[in-house]
C-alpha cells in the first residue's frame, strides 16, 4: 500500500490536500501498536530505530520504483508521529489492562 501510486481524486468529499500525510500517520500508528504487541518486551531505543529504517526504506523504495510515488520528508515525519502514537497507545492499553 505504501508503494502503489495513490489516486488522490477530489471528487469526494472525504478528500483534501494532504491526506496521504494522514494516512501514513494511521498506517504506521496501527504498525507501531501491532509491533509492540508482537514484541512487547523490546527496549524503546530499538523499536523506534526499526521503525524509522522501515519508514525510510519505504520512502527510499517510492522513488526508485518510478511508479509515481516519490520520496517525501513529510512523509518521513508523518511516519514518525505515528510510530510514536502507536507505541503511547500500546503503553497506555498495557497499564490499563495489567
Amino acid at each position: 500500500m505504501l508503494l502503489r501510486p495513490g489516486l488522490e481524486n477530489m471528487e469526494f468529499p472525504f478528500m483534501f490536500s494532504g491526506i496521504d500525510k494522514v494516512l501514513h500517520l494511521m498506517i504506521f500508528a496501527m504498525l507501531g501498536f501491532c509491533f509492540m504487541a508482537a514484541i512487547p518486551r523490546i527496549r524503546f531505543l530499538y523499536f523506534i530505530q526499526i521503525m524509522l529504517i522501515y519508514g525510510m526504506l519505504t520512502e527510499i523504495l517510492q522513488e526508485e520504483m518510478h511508479w509515481g510515488r516519490s520520496l517525501e520528508g513529510l512523509d518521513l515525519v508523518a511516519d514518525t508521529v505515528g510510530v510514536l502514537i502507536g507505541y503511547y497507545v500500546f503503553q497506555k492499553l498495557k497499564k490499563l489492562t495489567f
